[in-house]
């Protein structure tokens, strides 16, 4: 292999030779370089199309790479730490998916924090693995789900040892951290697999003020959203091993759910921001400190508004924060986070990333500018002034525990019928019910259906929560098992 540098991107130099060479087109994709496709063409531009390509030799193939996505994969793993990268296409999900289904099989078990994104029970449908769930503490005023304490982990490994993995979160939606590293030590000791989901951990790796990586704690498996904080597109990331997983294996697993025809606009996204994370991402993740310590700070400043950061450290369900998350409690303005979400994409043109029961979440990156988050500062003030209320008779937002009753893939497949919400207490639920985003499952398949899910679920809905997974699109019928 030729010599190989953070400076290079494999991917975007092939498609460069690629154009020059000013091949005739005789295969897919049918649009011909734009040509078949004039107004696809005009918005997207020509640039684009003329590097939507299908594999060929000069450009390498994702599913067997030997060539140009063989090194831009190495020089990934060399940026992340990590002793291998997969590119992958099908974003995070398929990435937690792929990690998921190359450590468990039917019947086995993986240990995992309630909280997960449903990515990871998915995998669970597909593979016939059991879950142990960890049930995440709570913080009461926030009322969000925290990481994982060290001693759930060792009493879950201790009732289930023949457990084959543990899964974490690195970090939580909200920017909140587990003990990866102590975690990490106890499962190895215990002969299991760790799996990190990192999908919004991306810039960990790039920057001494932020949490551990999952790679650098000595995780088996990450995956890593590098659409979100690395700055590549959407839908795509990266799978990272460490040095004792079969490479070869899960190259077998990724390939049974991944596409053959790999987007070559997606990969060279991938390489280029990876080269720019690996030369520049110090000072580019040193910005996003600074611009969200200075948000912070002003919303502090309003009243009412909390946004948090590392005081809520406990040094075990809340080893650490990530300081990039402006993370924001909106429940003592008498407001849900999804209220918020609303009035300021609605009346003050600012889409945030989500809003939840009690918070919203601003998502801020190298994008950003400080006159737009003083933009979204004036607008939190407004908002307090105009549409402040008394919340004491808020739903106070809880982790409510799961009673299992199935694994996830005998519930998924097994006979049932539709109820009318309101008729399914006691019932097991046979599919998902969760507010996206985040994507966390209030209902997974295979859990009891309670009175105290139901109000959660029918308060979600009143305040505007998008509500995603069931058959019924509306929400007024749930399937259950018969």
């Amino acid at each position: 292999m030729p010599f190989l540098s953070q400076e290079q991107a494999p991917v975007l130099e092939a498609l460069e030779r690629m154009k020059r060479a000013r091949l005739v087109p005789f295969d897919v994709p049918g649009h011909k370089r734009g040509r078949g496709n004039p107004d696809l063409t005009e918005f997207l531009g020509q640039r684009c199309l003329d590097v939507d390509v299908n594999s060929m030799k000069m450009l390498d193939n994702l599913c067997h790479p030997v060539s140009v996505i063989k090194d831009a994969e190495a020089l990934a793993a060399e940026a992340f730490g990590a002793a291998h990268a997969f590119f992958m296409v099908g974003g995070t999900t398929s990435a937690v998916q792929a990690m998921v289904l190359s450590a468990v099989g039917r019947g086995d078990k993986i240990i995992m924090p309630r909280n997960v994104h449903r990515s990871a029970i998915n995998a669970l449908i597909l593979c016939g693995a059991i879950p142990v769930y960890v049930n995440p503490e709570m913080d009461e005023t926030l009322g969000i789900s925290l990481g994982m304490s060290v001693a759930q982990v060792q009493k879950a490994i201790a009732e289930n040892p023949d457990a084959k993995a543990v899964l974490i979160n690195n970090p939580t939606y909200y920017g909140i951290c587990s003990d990866i590293k102590r975690i990490t030590e106890l499962a190895h000791a215990h002969g299991m697999k760790v799996l990190a989901d990192e999908a919004h951990g991306t810039h960990f790796a790039f920057h001494e003020k932020l949490p551990m990586s999952a790679m650098e704690a000595g995780a088996d498996m990450a995956a890593l959203s590098m659409h979100k904080s690395g700055g590549s597109l959407t839908q795509s990331s990266l799978l990272l091993c460490g040095p004792d997983m079969n490479v070869g294996y899960v190259h077998q697993i990724i390939n049974i759910t991944q596409t053959t025809s790999g987007s070559y606009l997606l990969m060279s996204s991938l390489d280029i921001s990876r080269r720019r994370l690996a030369l520049h991402g110090h000072e580019i993740f040193d910005k996003v400190i600074q611009l969200v310590e200075y948000a912070r700070e002003e919303i502090n400043a309003l009243g009412d508004f909390y946004a948090y950061s590392r005081e809520l450290v406990n040094g075990d369900s809340i080893f650490d924060f990530d300081i990039t998350k402006l993370s924001v409690f909106t429940r003592p303005v008498g407001l849900a986070g999804i209220e918020v979400y609303d009035i300021l994409r609605d009346e003050y043109d600012i889409q945030t990333e989500f809003g939840d029961i009690a918070n919203i979440l601003a998502y801020v990156s190298v994008g950003d500018r400080e006159k737009d988050l003083e933009r979204l500062v004036a607008a939190l003030a407004e908002i307090r002034r105009n549409y402040r209320k008394d919340s004491s008779k808020m739903l106070k937002a809880e982790y409510i525990d799961p009673v299992v009753k199935l694994g996830p893939q005998e519930a998924f497949y097994a006979q049932k019928e539709s109820l009318p919400l309101e008729e399914t207490a006691g019932r097991v639920c046979s599919e998902f019910v969760m507010c996206y985003p985040p994507g966390i499952p209030i209902l997974a398949p295979g859990e009891l259906i309670t009175d105290e899910i139901l109000q959660y679920i029918r308060y979600a809905k009143k305040k505007g929560c998008q509500m995603t997974g069931p058959e019924d699109m509306s929400i007024r019928q749930l399937n259950v098992v018969k």
